[in-house]
C-alpha cells in the first residue's frame, strides 16, 4: 500500500442478530471477489442515501445515520427486522485496492420477518456459539459471536475481551 495521506475511509456496519438464543449466519454467494462462499453476519456500506433525503435531527445534523444503514442493509440482505441495536467493537483495514475500510459491528435482537436472502447470500443458519464453529466464517466473526454470547448470558461487556480464533 502506497504511504499516503488520506481523510476517505469506506465505513461499513455489520449485525450480529440473536433470535432465541441462536445467531444468524450467513453464506456469501461464490461470485463475491472477497471471501467467496464463506459464512459472515448481514451488513454493508454506509450511504449517503441512508440519511441525506431524511429530515435533519438538529440543524445540519443527521442522528442515528448509521442505525438506518443497519437496518436498510439487514433487511435488504436477510429481510428481517432488526431491534435493540447496541455497538460491539469496530475493525480497520485495507482493502486489496487500497481503500480504508472501518467497521462499525453492532449487536441486536431479530424483531421480526423470515429470512429471505438476497443475491449476496446463497445459504444462511441460526447457530449456536457451538455450531457456529462447524462452519468456515470470515475471520474475526466467531470472535464477535463469543462476545455476544457472553454478554446475553449475563456477564458485563466491559469485562469481556475480543478473542480471536
Amino acid at each position: 500500500m502506497e504511504n499516503k495521506k488520506t481523510d476517505l475511509h469506506r465505513v461499513v456496519v455489520t449485525a450480529i442478530i440473536v433470535k432465541d438464543g441462536k445467531f444468524l449466519i450467513a453464506q456469501r454467494s461464490r461470485d463475491k471477489k472477497v471471501f467467496p462462499g464463506m459464512w459472515t453476519v448481514p451488513g454493508g456500506g454506509v450511504e449517503l442515501d441512508d440519511y441525506v433525503n431524511t429530515p435533519k435531527t438538529t440543524g445540519d445534523c443527521w442522528y442515528f445515520a448509521i442505525e438506518q444503514t443497519l437496518k436498510r442493509e439487514v433487511f435488504e440482505e436477510v429481510g428481517l427486522e432488526i431491534d435493540r441495536i447496541k455497538y460491539l467493537l469496530d475493525l480497520a483495514f485495507v482493502r486489496p485496492d487500497g481503500i480504508p475500510v472501518i467497521t462499525l459491528s453492532f449487536w441486536c435482537y431479530w424483531r421480526s420477518g423470515e429470512v429471505r436472502l438476497n443475491e449476496e447470500n446463497i445459504d444462511y443458519k441460526w447457530v449456536s456459539l457451538e455450531e457456529a464453529k462447524g462452519y468456515e466464517l470470515l475471520p474475526g466473526i466467531w470472535g464477535e459471536l463469543e462476545m455476544v454470547d457472553k454478554i446475553i448470558g449475563g456477564q458485563n461487556p466491559d469485562e469481556i475481551e475480543y478473542r480471536a480464533i
